[in-house]
């Protein structure tokens, strides 16, 4: 059987992509996965997903190329296979200034993946798991109709296209087959979803038809857009208990000059008063957000009222972006990158600066709170835990220490490991402003 190495970089939706075209693939493979320490002497393949969104992925996504052809000179690899979204935007130049690539697919092009290795995709429902991890992304839609003056999705993706719903539940009842407990949805705009194929926002209808899965515990929401929010999701939020009370929506700005900029089709007033309807409807909800310093029509001005909005908001978490121009944008293409870069680098070092202050004041008030928490893992002695309020990958953790004596008083087993992938209770203990220390109640 030929052996098969796949790397994946970039954002979430790329491991489910990756995991599809695997699932097609593992018949006729050996397959590894990138840390593999029982990697044979000379591969056959190794397969490369890549992302071309923004300059320091790009870089990273070029470097792992490169790293994959000097194996291959080196002979201890046979094929490099690229597909992802490097090589949607730029295919014709990679192919020129990196010719011991095999092959190279695009974004949109996975069925054509399978197919080079002389097989035919199969059920659109599959995913290849190779790892013990009880939660798993579910990619509800593809490509994006919004028109962001400084994305390239829309033409690396494609127009927005929902999964319908049947599939997804589908998917969804073979992951938890395989162990999955919690179901992170996933999408360029979660909140666009249904529109396409039901003529309405159908998010909150597939929350309902995923949390009758009674192996499903947990159902989290992460990229949803602000305009035309679909409140109905706040509902089933507030009153779903495995709907979790945490949302991730990045808003990338509050003033009006910049928003406007930015073609986000929102104001601040918009975007406050969405704030205030979600932390009113979903009590104790955590609000994730995005935001991007230093774009065109941001000035002194503009930032403070960012910095402003970000202290009295009291984002739960929250991370920034330096602007940076990208090639075929309505940014790049109209708009003057005016914000010199040490200026965009201090001005995310403040505004990074003030929401560690308001997250580690989050993280000192939960010390003494019980939570129940789902244990992702066991890493040298210690359970890494996370209640609904924790993303996993791009939020702290919930430390656990493994105490046999205090497991065996509650009756948990003497094995570690067979704690991963279970639910139990907490008390928060200690904090710093990322994670949290716990003890078991």
């Amino acid at each position: 059987m030929p052996s098969l190495q796949y790397i994946t970089r970039g954002c979430s939706k790329n491991t489910v992509d990756s995991q599809h075209i695997l699932a097609s693939l593992q018949s006729k493979f050996e397959i590894f996965s990138e840390g593999a320490s029982d990697l044979p002497q000379v591969l056959d393949y190794v397969l490369i997903n890549t992302c071309g969104f923004i300059g320091d992925a790009k870089e990273e996504s070029v470097q792992v190329i490169l790293e994959q052809v000097a194996r291959k000179l080196a002979g201890q690899l046979s094929h490099i296979v690229v597909f992802g979204c490097l090589s949607q935007r730029y295919e014709a130049q990679m192919r020129e200034l990196i010719p011991e690539v095999d092959a190279w697919f695009g974004a949109r092009d996975n069925a054509a993946v399978v197919r080079y290795f002389g097989l035919e995709p199969c059920s659109d429902v599959e995913r290849y798991r190779d790892d013990a991890l009880p939660y798993a992304y579910l990619k509800i839609s593809e490509g994006c109709d919004r028109r962001c003056s400084y994305c390239a999705i829309p033409f690396i993706r494609g127009p927005h296209r929902s999964v319908p719903i049947e599939k997804l539940v589908e998917e969804a009842k073979l992951l938890a087959q395989k162990g999955v407990k919690e179901l992170i949805l996933i999408a360029q705009d979660t909140s666009y979803y249904g529109l396409d194929i039901y003529r309405r926002r159908a998010l909150a209808e597939l929350l309902d038809r995923l949390s009758e899965i009674e192996d499903i515990h947990w159902l989290r929401i992460h990229y949803s857009y602000p305009a035309d929010f679909p409140e109905d999701v706040l509902d089933r939020m507030a009153n779903n208990p495995k709907v979790c009370r945490y949302m991730d929506i990045p808003l990338q700005h509050i003033a009006d000059e910049v928003l406007s900029a930015m073609h986000r089709g929102v104001d601040g007033a918009w975007t406050r008063q969405l704030i205030a309807t979600m932390r009113e409807k979903v009590p104790g909800i955590v609000l994730r957000t995005t935001m991007i310093v230093g774009h065109p029509g941001e000035g002194r001005k503009e930032f403070s009222e960012l910095l402003d909005f970000v202290q009295q908001a009291r984002f739960e978490r929250l991370g920034a972006f330096e602007y940076s121009e990208e090639e075929g944008t309505f940014a790049a293409n109209n708009l003057r990158d005016s914000v010199q870069k040490a200026t965009k680098a201090r001005r995310k070092n403040k505004l990074m600066e003030l929401q560690s202050e308001i997250s580690y004041d989050f993280n000192l008030s939960r010390i003494g709170t019980q939570v129940e928490v789902l244990v992702d893992s066991y890493v040298d002695g210690y359970y890494v835990c996370r209640s609904e309020f924790e993303s996993p990958e791009v939020d702290g953790e919930i430390l656990l220490k493994y105490e046999a004596e205090a497991f065996v008083e509650r009756g948990l087993s003497l094995d570690p490991s067979e704690l991963v992938g279970r639910f139990i209770c907490v008390k928060i203990v200690n904090a710093n402003e990322y994670d949290l220390i716990a003890e078991l109640v």
